[in-house]
């Protein structure tokens, strides 16, 4: 009996490894990071152990179906694009995402994750471009930031703070002096959906002289909160 269930406890963690719980697939324009405007594949994972509360993503907490990796591989191959992102939700929550990501990278494709920073991400194939957030005070999880992910940025990453207010922009500002952010890969300061005027975050950042680039969020501004957009 304790042999039998330490094979269905080994073929649980196998399972984990060989499929994804997905909320959507769908091919948009890259709304943004660095490639903002190309088109991309987004494999949407479902859950999220954060609930910033400007999460625009809600209905990614608990909503999907389960894909082997193959399947998943072969909608995304559908679309016929260069560029994948895996996003979520949060994508590390699932065993199964770093397999995919390293599959995809195989296959020729341009790889990027979105993930929250509250989970470790130096064990992800190092083909595949990091855009990390980094949660202000705004959104709530500020206390849930992993600041152990600092040290694997690399140059081909990306740093994001969504700012919420000026309190928010300043702690930035601190925070990317505190651990000299530029240096390590781009930062970009996003404003906040229907919060922070694009203008005003703007004018802080050129008052100050910051380095770091203004990010707008391309697919709300071309569809606004259309979903699988």
């Amino acid at each position: 009996m304790l042999r039998e269930a330490f094979k269905s406890g080994n073929e649980k963690k196998l399972d984990a490894r060989r499929r994804l719980k997905i909320n959507e697939i769908f091919f948009s324009l890259q709304g943004e990071s660095l490639t903002a405007g190309a088109p991309t594949v987004f494999v949407r994972l479902s859950g999220c152990p954060l609930r910033c509360r400007y999460c625009d993503t809600p209905y990614a907490f608990h909503e999907g179906r389960w894909m082997g990796l193959n399947d998943v591989v072969a909608a995304v191959a559908e679309h016929q694009a260069s560029y994948v992102t895996v996003t979520g939700g949060e994508p590390l929550t699932q065993p199964a995402c770093l397999p995919l990501l390293s599959k995809l990278c195989d296959l020729g494709y341009q790889v990027s994750i979105e993930t929250g920073g509250m989970l470790d991400i130096g064990t992800m194939d190092a083909r595949v471009v990091r855009v990390m957030d980094v949660k202000t005070p705004g959104s709530g999880e500020s206390h849930r930031n992993l600041w152990g992910n600092v040290r694997h940025l690399r140059h081909s990453d990306q740093v994001k703070f969504v700012i919420c207010d000026r309190a928010d922009y300043d702690w930035a500002k601190r925070i990317l002096a505190m651990h000299a952010l530029d240096d390590r890969c781009p930062v970009l300061f996003s404003p906040s959906w229907r919060e922070l005027k694009a203008e005003r975050l703007a004018e802080w950042i050129l008052e100050d002289h910051l380095p770091v680039r203004l990010q707008l969020q391309l697919h709300k501004l071309l569809w606004g909160e259309e979903r699988g957009r």
